[in-house]
């Protein structure tokens, strides 16, 4: 039995990233999607997460629970070493990531692909404000941060643009699993 693919979704807020990964769960059964450890409440709302204390996270962290960390927005972020026996037993595995962790990400996974979603800045800029979680600083800032670059060295990634409705988006991300079935298919390394 061959080991399961590791997908790290990743892109700006507001370009439904959550979304998409939950409905495509919902059609691949076989897909597993990571709940992540984040330090905030759970009430907070948004995906389905494990909400911790900062000292539990610290504690879990140097227990090794975990698979991989990162800080972003003050919060600190953790995928369950859980994984491993998810990939290893053959299936497919998705987690909400950060560009800023995607160079460790692959350290840890090197067939890590990258599933970059995007959206038009007007699009991302309508979403932000329907969710009614950010001021309009706030806001701003994010949607500065969209246009960041991925880092570069990265082996496996594949940009599907989510500007449009959410069945459209769903297919996108469908199809971006199929080509990534298909080695051949992904794209180059970044510089």
């Amino acid at each position: 039995m061959s080991a399961g693919r590791l997908y790290a979704v990743v892109g700006p807020s507001g370009a439904g990233k959550d979304t998409l990964m939950r409905i495509a769960a919902r059609q691949r059964p076989d897909l597993h999607l990571v709940r992540r450890v984040i330090t905030r409440s759970e009430m907070a709302g948004g995906e389905d997460f494990e909400g911790v204390t900062q000292a539990e996270f610290d504690a879990r962290r140097a227990r090794g629970d975990f698979a991989l960390t990162w800080t972003a927005h003050g919060m600190s972020y953790g995928i369950p070493a859980s994984v491993k026996l998810v990939l290893a037993a053959g299936s497919d595995a998705m987690f909400n990531g950060s560009r800023a962790a995607l160079a460790e990400a692959q350290a840890v996974f090197p067939a890590l692909v990258v599933l970059h979603i995007t959206a038009r800045r007007e699009v991302l800029a309508e979403r932000l404000a329907a969710r009614g979680r950010e001021a309009a600083d706030d806001i701003a800032e994010r949607l500065a941060r969209a246009a960041m670059p991925l880092p570069g060295g990265l082996r496996h990634v594949i940009e599907i643009d989510n500007s449009g409705d959410v069945a459209s988006g769903v297919r996108a991300l469908l199809d971006a699993l199929d080509r990534a079935a298909q080695p051949t298919n992904l794209e180059a390394p970044r510089p």
